[in-house]
């Protein structure tokens, strides 16, 4: 048996999760999202404390790696990170996007391809595009939605578009094969897609690895 602790902080509602295997015993979600920081310690001892385990049980920590929110990925990085220093134990990257897609089809949609979509400000959003074996046909990348976006994609194949940036396209878009979907996103989606990255030894650098923030960041002056 493997215990993995997944978090995420990528997207509006961070979470933690604790799974044997693939299977979730236990999870954590945060009520608010402006506070992931403050939040996120005490959420992991209390998972551990209610599940009955150590940190030192744990075999491997998994994280959100983007894209997503600037400062919740490099919450959620810094936290694994530190936590497998100090554990000596391997660091496993998750796709947001793909996490998302993972969630969608385990709330059981039907649709042949599947288009997470993440905020990114204006007409902007963070997707990808997957089928439904979650092989990517859209690398996770950052695009300006217009009417013709995923056009070809669009021709005959039924695609559902959700997340928080989907509601962008539902408003411009025509094409029949279109449907939009509210599906939420935890840290328990990981569970299966961080266990099949620690049986493939599929680990990420600890020393180099970085959040995948999609584009550059940019503040607004005061």
């Amino acid at each position: 048996m493997s215990l993995i602790l997944n978090i995420d902080t990528a997207v509006q509602t961070a979470s933690v999760c604790l799974a044997q295997n693939d299977i979730s015993i236990g999870m954590k979600m945060n009520p608010s999202p402006k506070d992931s920081a403050a939040w996120l310690h005490v959420a992991i001892s209390e998972l551990l404390s209610e599940t009955g385990f150590t940190l030192r049980e744990v075999d491997a920590i998994a994280v959100t790696e983007g894209p997503g929110s600037y400062t919740g990925l490099r919450v959620g990085m810094a936290t694994a990170k530190g936590l497998c220093y100090i554990l000596e134990r391997p660091l496993i990257g998750v796709n947001t996007l793909l996490t998302m897609a993972y969630a969608a089809l385990a709330c059981g949609n039907e649709a042949d391809l599947l288009c997470p979509m993440i905020d990114a400000r204006r007409m902007e959003v963070f997707t990808a595009v997957f089928d439904r074996d979650l092989n990517t046909l859209l690398t996770p990348t950052n695009i300006i939605l217009n009417e013709l976006s995923f056009n070809e994609l669009l021709q005959n194949r039924k695609t559902v578009f959700f997340g928080n940036g989907s509601a962008k396209f539902r408003d411009i878009t025509t094409y029949k094969h279109a449907s939009f979907a509210d599906i939420e996103m935890t840290a328990e989606a990981m569970a299966p897609l961080s266990y099949k990255r620690l049986l493939e030894r599929n680990f990420t650098n600890l020393a180099y690895s970085e959040p995948f923030y999609g584009k550059d960041f940019h503040s607004t002056a005061h």
